[in-house]
């Protein structure tokens, strides 16, 4: 219409170029906040919907209703954006705004009353479908969302069906086993063995109670550190596992982490000369920290200084005190490779203490 009949009057490209700019403005607020803004919606309904009618009229000679209909079109646009963007009052009166508006437009052009009844039911009609379709889409998602939730639900019911199976199948091979042992007098429950045994069981026992606390948390985590703890016990090593507000990590974090915690029990297990281990897991400040101290033999100190790309020995200051680093190949240890490297490679880091005689502490943090 411009291009082909108004082409030499100034308001008519002005018009236009100030409804692209509208719309414009309309989607790239709607993409940065994900939805229409309400004000960008009304700027476009004051501006394009109600006042370029008039302006078209008294400044871009749009005298007659071929004209003029190409202003007044956008008019139908700007009530279909608001019924998405504005609540049920605000749309009664945007619509209503924009009736009156081409209204008296077409009013002034002395249009045909069909052609103006035409317009002005588009007009509402806009409005209508456009609310009838964002209510049945807000409808659906919210469906959608319903059994997603549902779903969630039952596949968590599952995982902790098959979480309670897995622990009395435990429970019956190991607490349950040694207790019908001892109460039929197969064995001697005074002997150091059998002891051993009961206090590793009693352990795991005393996890499975606090498991409940927050079992809903880091629960993959929890399941790599559990995992790590009853390989360790399995080989005769007694773990004092303590779990407090694990945040919720990764899938490869949680792996390298229980890895590392392999390493550092399979490390008392051999060299500390105690057979138990303290296992520690908290998160703080949206950081996990874990530990695992022996009362073992411990060992020297070799270096000092932060732990290097090399994993060498390193030390750390908190508060003025030093944290002692052991090198890594401090009796046969490995903890370069299988703790430092491992802990680098997922952005956390390692750190040991140790002195002869006062044991050894691995700190694992992530991040670090």
């Amino acid at each position: 219409m411009v291009t082909q009949h108004q082409r030499d009057r100034l308001f008519p490209w002005l018009a236009l170029v100030a409804a692209i700019v509208a719309t414009a403005l309309i989607w790239f607020m709607a993409a940065r906040h994900r939805r229409l803004v309400s004000w960008a919606v009304g700027l476009d309904v004051l501006v394009i919907g109600c006042l370029l009618p008039f302006g078209a009229y008294a400044w871009g000679g749009a005298r007659t209703q071929e004209s003029i209909a190409w202003v007044m079109l956008l008019g139908g646009s700007a009530s279909a954006m608001a019924a998405v963007a504005f609540g049920a009052r605000l749309l009664a009166v945007a619509v209503m705004l924009l009736v009156a508006t081409h209204l008296a437009g077409y009013l002034l052009v002395e249009a045909d009353a069909s052609v103006t009844g035409a317009h002005l039911n588009a007009v509402v009609f806009s409005a209508v479908v456009s609310w009838v379709l964002t209510w049945y889409l807000c409808r659906q998602g919210e469906r959608v969302d319903s059994a997603n939730r549902r779903a969630l639900a039952a596949e968590a019911q599952r995982a902790r069906f098959a979480e309670r199976v897995a622990h009395h199948n435990a429970l019956h091979d190991t607490v349950l086993a040694t207790l019908t042992a001892i109460a039929r007098g197969g064995v001697d429950a005074n002997t150091s063995m059998m002891r051993e045994r009961c206090a590793r069981e009693a352990a795991y026992l005393r996890r499975l109670v606090e498991q409940a606390d927050d079992r809903e948390q880091a629960s993959e985590l929890r399941a790599a550190l559990e995992e790590s703890v009853r390989a360790a016990e399995a080989l005769g090593l007694r773990v004092s596992a303590r779990y407090h507000e694990l945040p919720a990590v990764p899938g490869e974090i949680a792996l390298a982490m229980a890895r590392a915690v392999t390493e550092s029990l399979n490390n008392v297990r051999c060299h500390a000369g105690t057979g138990h281990a303290f296992l520690t897991a908290a998160g703080d400040s949206g950081r996990l920290i874990v530990t695992v101290v022996d009362r073992g033999r411990g060992f020297a100190v070799e270096g000092a200084g932060g732990e290097g790309a090399g994993g060498s020995a390193g030390a750390e200051t908190s508060g003025g005190s030093a944290v002692r680093t052991a090198p890594a190949r401090r009796s046969g240890i490995g903890l370069d490779r299988s703790v430092y490297a491992r802990m680098r490679g997922v952005g956390g880091r390692a750190f040991v203490d140790s002195a002869p005689g006062e044991g050894v502490r691995v700190e694992l943090r992530w991040p670090a």
